[in-house]
C-alpha cells in the first residue's frame, strides 16, 4: 500500500509499555524494540514503564495515559499468552471503549507466516479509550517487530493511503 508524500508526516505520542513480574528497563528487549521502531519512524515517545503482571496495576497506568493529553497511542509488550499470570488483555477489555478486532486477527495471520500454528497462542488485541489507540503485543521481540512492521508502521503513518489511525484521531471522542 502505499506512502503519499505529498501530504505531510504527523508525529504521535507514544507510551511503551512492558508487563512482566521479571523484566527491569535494562533486559527489556521487547519494549526496546518498540521504542527504536518509533522513533525511526518519526514518532514520539511520550513515556515508558514496566508494570507487573497485574491487572488492578495495568488498568491504573492505561487510565492514567488515556487521560493524558500528551499521550495518542499505547504499545505494550508481554502478557498475552494464555498462562495463568498472561493478563494482559484482560486488563486493556477493562478500559476499552471500542475493541478493533481486525487488529489481533490480522497480527495473527502476519505471526502465522513466520510461526505457524503457534500463533494461535497469542492474545494480541487493541481498541480505543478516550482518544487513545491501544494495542496490547506479545511479549516476545520478534512479535513486537511483525506486529510494528506488519500493520503499526503504516497505520500510524497519516501519509498511508487509502486510510490510517491518524486521520481518525480528531473524530475518535465523537459522540
Amino acid at each position: 500500500m502505499p506512502i503519499d508524500e505529498s501530504r505531510a508526516f504527523l508525529p504521535v505520542r507514544i507510551a511503551v509499555l512492558t508487563v512482566s513480574d521479571t523484566r527491569s528497563l535494562a533486559e527489556d528487549r521487547s519494549g526496546e524494540a518498540i521504542v527504536s521502531k518509533l522513533t525511526k519512524h518519526g514518532h514520539l515517545l511520550a513515556d515508558r514503564q514496566i508494570v507487573r503482571d497485574d491487572v488492578p496495576a495495568v488498568v491504573a497506568l492505561l487510565r492514567g495515559w488515556i487521560a493524558d493529553p500528551e499521550v495518542d497511542v499505547v504499545i505494550s509488550t508481554g502478557g498475552t499468552g494464555v498462562t495463568g499470570r498472561d493478563t494482559t488483555p484482560e486488563a486493556f477489555r477493562e478500559v476499552f471503549e471500542k475493541e478493533i478486532p481486525g487488529f489481533g486477527e490480522l497480527f495473527r495471520w502476519i505471526s502465522f507466516q513466520k510461526i505457524g500454528t503457534s500463533t494461535i497462542q497469542s492474545r494480541a488485541t487493541a481498541g480505543v479509550a478516550g482518544g487513545t489507540y491501544l494495542f496490547c503485543l506479545p511479549g516476545s521481540t520478534g512479535a513486537c517487530k511483525d506486529a510494528w512492521d506488519g500493520i503499526l508502521a503504516s497505520q500510524l503513518d497519516s501519509r498511508f493511503r487509502p486510510c490510517n489511525f491518524v486521520d481518525l484521531m480528531p473524530r475518535l471522542t465523537e459522540s
